[in-house]
């Protein structure tokens, strides 16, 4: 496993559709994923995918940290999903703050369904499906969204809520 360089924003991986992973999985995806993780874990994240380390495959691996007294739907551990996909299962949106490691030190504010389902494959070509709520189903919907070329600024109705994370709780003069 390798600790992998990050595409920043601007490189075109990141705005360019990933390709769906072949199942059965290979060597090349595991060791992918394993790498993945390895980057994850090396940048402080909560999620990556594919186009985010060059590759333009559909996976990503995240996990979601929540309090002990959050709901079961708020916690993921350290997950890597195939070729996933996701629906919201009301009409709930929240809006939260989001930063990402391909536009590092600026986060923003960006509306997200609350409750979703998510599915997609496992490195044992097993199904994978969750309900998902929250910070979880934020970093779901961040995830995938790196797959279709999309970043959360894209997501953010209006730029007035971007900040340097640098700048965040300094009291106006």
């Amino acid at each position: 496993m390798a600790i992998r360089k990050v595409a920043r924003m601007g490189h075109p991986v990141l705005r360019t559709p990933a390709a769906p992973v072949g199942l059965p999985v290979d060597a090349r995806v595991r060791e992918l994923a394993a790498d993945m993780l390895a980057t994850m874990r090396d940048e402080g994240g909560v999620g990556l995918a594919g186009p985010q380390i060059h590759e333009s495959l559909r996976m990503i691996v995240f996990h979601a940290p929540a309090p002990a007294n959050a709901p079961l739907e708020e916690h993921a551990p350290e997950t890597i999903l195939l070729n996933p996909d996701w629906e919201p299962l009301d009409d709930t949106v929240d809006e939260g703050r989001e930063g990402c490691l391909s536009i590092p030190g600026l986060v923003g504010e960006v509306p997200r369904w609350y409750r979703i389902r998510y599915w997609g494959w496992d490195l044992e070509g097993q199904p994978l499906s969750r309900e998902a709520v929250g910070f979880h189903a934020r970093v779901v919907q961040h995830e995938c969204d790196h797959l279709d070329g999309i970043l959360y600024l894209d997501r953010m109705p209006e730029l007035t809520s971007l900040a340097f994370t640098t700048e965040l709780g300094r009291e106006t003069p």
